[in-house]
This record gives structure tokens, sequence and C-alpha cells, in this order.
């Protein structure tokens, strides 16, 4: 039987996050966003205080030791206010941070996911290129060996905190006849540090959403990788990257359940206030009717998580599931945002309101970690047959153990 009572450590956080959220980022969000400012020290020293940079890593690696609800609870808290602050979470905490916990050695945990656990040190993940996007077999990026280290050479885009992380987790290609034939088990992944020698980021200063965000690309250009850096087998990047999307995508529904309840609130707060031909506008029919739409929206992709981190907590494949919430919250986030806009009228198109922000933001999340196009296909895909989840090597901790492990 699936509770979703939140137990009391899963509400205080989710207290804790909304209140330092509401009160140390939420009265420069609009200036940062006005300004491409990345807040740095005030984001991710706040986070890092409050536990979250390891909110789901175990107490030995330096994390809060929390279950993979509060990881949800956090990031939906934090999009709440702004997708930025979200987006930290999805790529540190979740594609990073989780798949260094389940794929890495005890000496690439201790080396690297304790100090990302305690905020010390930020993660990235590296996947997206120029050339390559949904069609993950389409990257050039190569890693070559040369005695007992790999030299990398390629491109990344899309990168979030290309210019803040200090750790990526990167994949490319180490079999160049795999490569040509398109076969993805020529993949590996590989965890490089921005110190190392040839690798050089910088920002994309085109983007029209997420503006207080940190997103950019990075270069490499014969950086040399130690293998003990190598994460899982050589061979086994592809299936890292697909496991590192799951976490990934449940922080991105859990997120986007955030910003539905955001243009929600406002959308209430607004409707109650303006008034048109004598009433306020929250009388007029077909307000209500988008009003409502949000909350059967949210209340919708809350479950849709909620399920997802509960199969997650119990150690079960979740893959279809996070899918599913992921496409359904980040579809209805974009029309809530719309909506948003729409019940707001002029002002909707006026800075001086949230609702534009929230459109902007709202498109990437249909985009990334799966487009809503690539999750349609997924989707049928299992109802016809056509896919099957199969064991990996390696599985995302349940919760339960790791709990008792830590007794």
């Amino acid at each position: 039987m699936i509770d979703f009572t939140l137990t009391d450590e899963q509400r205080l956080l989710e207290q804790s996050v909304r209140e330092w959220a509401a009160g140390e980022v939420a009265p420069f969000v609009r200036e940062n966003d006005r300004t491409h400012h990345f807040d740095r020290d005030r984001i991710l020293g706040g986070m890092a205080r409050l536990g979250l940079l390891g909110v789901s890593v175990p107490a030995e690696y330096g994390g809060a030791g929390m279950d993979y609800i509060c990881l949800g609870l956090a990031s939906e808290e934090l999009e709440y206010v702004d997708t930025s602050l979200r987006v930290i979470m999805s790529v540190h905490a979740g594609l990073n941070c989780l798949s260094l916990l389940t794929w890495g050695t005890e000496a690439q945990k201790k080396k690297y996911l304790v100090p990302q656990a305690h905020g010390t040190k930020i993660a990235g993940y590296g996947l997206t290129e120029p050339s390559a996007g949904s069609d993950v077999r389409g990257m050039q990026s190569t890693a070559v060996r040369r005695g007992d280290r790999y030299v990398l050479n390629g491109e990344k885009s899309w990168i979030s905190l290309a210019d803040v992380a200090d750790h990526f987790l990167v994949v490319a290609w180490t079999d160049p006849e795999k490569k040509r034939e398109r076969d993805p088990s020529g993949l590996t992944a590989f965890i490089v540090e921005r110190a190392f020698k040839g690798f050089t980021s910088g920002p994309m200063k085109e983007k029209w959403g997420i503006l207080a965000g940190n997103t950019g690309w990075f270069k490499m250009a014969d950086v040399e990788v130690p293998e003990e850096n190598v994460l899982g087998r050589i061979g086994e990047g592809f299936k890292i990257a697909m496991f590192a999307l799951d976490q990934g995508r449940y922080t991105v529904a859990a997120g986007a359940t955030g910003l539905i309840r955001a243009c929600r609130d406002a959308s209430v707060k607004y409707a109650l206030e303006r008034k048109t031909f004598g009433v306020e506008i929250g009388q007029h029919q077909l307000v209500k009717e988008m009003i409502a739409q949000m909350e059967s929206d949210y209340q919708s992709a809350r479950l849709l998580w909620m399920r997802s981190g509960w199969l997650k907590n119990q150690g079960l494949r979740n893959t279809r599931e996070t899918g599913l919430a992921k496409w359904f919250a980040t579809v209805a986030s974009e029309r809530a945002a719309a909506d948003c806009v729409q019940i707001h009228g002029a002002n909707g198109y006026s800075d001086e309101y949230p609702a534009g922000r929230f459109y902007r933001n709202c498109k990437g999340a249909v985009i990334y970690e799966g487009t809503r196009e690539i999750h349609k296909i997924m989707q049928a895909d299992y109802l016809l047959g056509y896919r099957v989840d199969r064991p990996t090597r390696c599985e995302l901790p349940p919760y339960g153990e790791r709990l008792k492990s830590e007794v």
C-alpha cells in the first residue's frame, strides 16, 4: 500500500526549504532574472547549509541521508520560487550525485561524492553536444586510452552549471568502431575535473528562459583523465547516462509540479484583486476554468512524482513511471504558465508580474531530459510491448536498506 502522508522528517524538510527560498532567495529573483545573474554564494551556500546538495546521499558519504521523496519535495519547493534553483538539484543532486552513489567505487565516492554532498564541490553532467541531444549516439566526444590515462576531446553544450561545477560526469566514445556503427556499448562515462589541463568552459548568453541560472558549454582539448576516473566499466556509459536521466527526470517532474503551484497561486491572487465589469475577474467562468485546470494538474503531477519517489525508496525500477511523471508535469506546467499569463492579461506581458517568467522558464523542461515527443514514444512503446526495462548491473540503493546499514 502506497501511503502519501508525509513523515515528520519530510514535512520538516519541506517547510525548511520553503522558508529559506521564500525569505532568502525570492526577494532577489526578479532582479537576478533581469540581469542574468547567477547568485552563487547566496544560493549554493544556502543550499549547502540546508543539506540539500546531499539530501539523498547516505550520511556515510557526507549527505543528509534523507529518502528520495525528500529530494522531490526539495525540488518542488525550489522551483516554486524559481526554476534556476531546481536545476541545481537536478544536475548536482540527481544526475551526478546519485549516479556516483550507485556506480562509483569506494575511492570515487570518498574523493568526489563526499565533498559534493557537503556542498564544498559542485557537480555537473556532460551529455548533450551541439550535434547530439535526444540522439545520444550522435555525440562526437572521444576518449582514447594512453597508458594509465584516457585523453578526452570534444564539446558539450547546454550544460547547466557549466561555469560553476567543479566535477563533471562526462560520456564519450571509447570504441571507434562502435562509434562508426552508432553502437552505444562503445560509450564510457568519466569523472572529469574542471582543474584538468585542457578543460575550458563558457556561458550561453542566447537563452530566453531560466535567466537566473548558469547554463553554458565546455570543451575538452586533450584532457587527460586517470583510468581510476572511469565511472562504472568501459562500455557502460550509455547505461549510466540513461540511469542518470532517470534521476534527473524525477527532479524535473517534481520541480514542474512546483511551477504549476506557483502559477496557480499567482493566478488566484491576481483574480481576487483585479476587477473588470464591476466584479473580481475570479467571478468570470473562463478564469475559473483555467484556475481549476491548474489545480487538477498540480494534484495529478504531485501524485505521479511521489509514486516514482516511493518506487525509488523501495528499490524498484521506475524508468517508466518517472518518464510519465516528467512528461505530464512539464506539459502541464507549460499549460499552467500560459493560462497564468492569460489571466493576468496585459499585466501578464509585463515583467512587473511573475507570470512572464513562469512562461519563459517552463519551456526548457518540456525539451531537456527527454522531449515530450520522446516521452510519448516511450509510453506508447511500453504499452505496445516494444520497450521493456531490463535490470542493469547497478541499481539505485533502496532507502530502506540504506537506513538499516546506517543504524
